[in-house]
């Protein structure tokens, strides 16, 4: 039988320091990294003056181009290797396009049936009268995912390196929002009082009417997004996070790549495995029809309106 260990046996195992960690009782690297104040002195007369020379030195050395035997050589080098490059992939294109088949022999191999379903079945077995988003939203909707997925994992990055900290935030004044425009500009304002409910809604109906015209969830969110843009450059941020504020980006962000993510693996199951799909496609042509296509247009739209003002806000301010 194994023994109980005592507390100060047990005070110095990795267990105990692990479950520590954990639950935040102690810091590893606290008093633990050796710090020293750095002491800077003050160089003498003698060493600046050497340090200035130096300089001098380094930058004659750097930008005397008719003297410079290595950046001749590799200019000449880069020249040749640009012409040498240009010239074999002319090479590679001509060859390929020579083994192309001729233009209207009627020996060509039939590579069109890709097409000719998407024409011909398309309105019935996505139930959409825009065959582009029956297309790309039910035939190619993976690769829309991935798309989606491309703007949520850009968006984050550009987060991770330009969002700052609240409390900087909070510091900021009204003021400094409008450091390099001008504030309270009457023409700007009227004009986005009038033009961003036209643009909110112009780019709702491009979404909801994606599977019935031109439009959809990209098209759309476009447009949202640059009515967002449009009104915080009017009325500054405060006024925008009356309504539309990191909290609420968070959460139409997330729902809406989750819901995308769990109606496409629904419909990437039962079609991988030839299981009939029960989501109705309704009556082409109504508003409330399509089966996923409508739902999915819903979530890419949130997603790229999201996207756009993120964008500006975080390349602007540092902050949503």
């Amino acid at each position: 039988m194994s023994r109980r260990k005592t507390d100060k046996e047990y005070e110095h195992t990795l267990a105990f320091r692990f479950f520590r960690w954990l639950n935040g009782e102690k810091d590893p690297y606290l008093n633990e990294v050796e710090m020293k104040p750095q002491h800077y002195e003050e160089p003498s007369e003698e060493t600046k003056a050497q340090w200035e020379r130096e300089h001098n030195e380094m930058l004659e050395r750097v930008y005397d181009t008719e003297h410079n035997a290595l950046l001749k050589y590799s200019q000449t080098a880069y020249r040749v290797a640009a012409v040498l490059f240009c010239i074999m992939l002319v090479a590679v294109l001509l060859i390929t396009v020579s083994y192309l088949p001729p233009v209207g022999n009627p020996n060509n191999p039939a590579d069109n049936v890709v097409a000719e379903r998407y024409i011909e079945k398309g309105l019935e077995e996505t139930g959409a009268v825009n065959i582009v988003s029956g297309m790309i939203l039910t035939y190619r909707a993976f690769d829309t995912f991935g798309e989606t997925n491309v703007l949520f994992i850009a968006t984050t990055c550009v987060m991770v390196l330009l969002m700052l900290d609240d409390a900087i935030l909070k510091r900021q004044e009204e003021k400094n929002d409008r450091r390099y425009e001008p504030k309270n500009d009457a023409i700007l304002q009227v004009i986005a009082m009038v033009l961003c409910p036209i643009i909110f809604i112009f780019g709702i109906y491009v979404i909801l009417n994606g599977h019935l015209g031109p439009g959809g969830g990209f098209s759309g969110g476009a447009i949202m997004g640059a009515g967002l843009i449009l009104y915080v450059s009017a009325f500054g941020f405060k006024s925008t996070q009356r309504f539309f504020n990191e909290e609420v980006y968070k959460v139409a962000k997330i729902t809406a790549l989750c819901m995308y993510g769990l109606i496409g693996s629904y419909f990437y199951f039962t079609g991988g495995n030839g299981i009939e799909n029960h989501i109705p496609l309704g009556i082409p042509g109504h508003i409330l029809s399509s089966g996923i296509i409508l739902p999915i247009n819903i979530c890419v739209g949130l997603e790229v309106a999201c996207t756009m003002y993120a964008f500006y806000a975080l390349f602007r301010r540092g902050g949503l």
